[in-house]
């Protein structure tokens, strides 16, 4: 694993689109399970598959030329800001009036499913950039440790903190947004 996270810090440092793809390479199953983890918190009966996430994400991430400057940790905070980006943005294109987004879908299978979840999403975004606007740090936490499903270290070595910083840092943003939510 230690030789994994030199060698992605390292393909970083070199740049470059064919060091991107060895990088997914090398960490395509963590991406996926990111992705997983993701998919798991939306409703029945979501459109976006884990692939599709992953792949959307990469699209993102291939025209950032900051990652080249950083690490692995750096890397996979930039990948779970993307996928909660993508979330956001399918969220709202469901929920738009255009798109019937006012209707409860209706299927054989599922029975009657919302969009609550869809509208949860989209609160919680706008949440985190008002969040973000006060405090960033703590919404970069949240979105390392909620979106990214980063451990307390691993967002810590991102954000270049101690892991006792992210702790407070990480309840605090979970008080504040619930109050916001509430």
């Amino acid at each position: 694993m230690q030789a994994a996270k030199e060698s992605i810090t390292a393909l970083l440092a070199e740049g470059g689109p064919e060091q991107m793809e060895r990088i997914v390479e090398l960490i395509y199953d963590d991406l996926r399970a990111m992705a997983r983890n993701q998919l798991r918190r939306q409703a029945p009966g979501h459109t976006l598959c884990t692939t599709a996430l992953v792949h959307e994400a990469y699209m993102k991430l291939a025209n950032v030329d900051q990652l080249t400057d950083r690490g692995r940790t750096y890397f996979f905070g930039a990948a779970s800001s993307a996928m909660r980006q993508i979330l956001v943005d399918h969220a709202r294109r469901r929920t738009r009036a255009k798109r019937g987004g006012d209707r409860q879908r209706v299927t054989l299978r599922t029975g009657l499913a919302t969009d609550e979840f869809a509208e949860d999403l989209i609160e919680l975004d706008a949440a985190m950039s008002r969040l973000a606007a006060d405090s960033p740090r703590q919404a970069r936490v949240v979105e390392y440790r909620y979106f990214g499903g980063m451990t307390i270290d691993e967002t810590a070595e991102a954000l270049g903190v101690s892991a006792r910083t992210v702790k407070n840092d990480w309840a605090y943003a979970r008080a504040w947004l619930f109050d916001a939510l509430d």
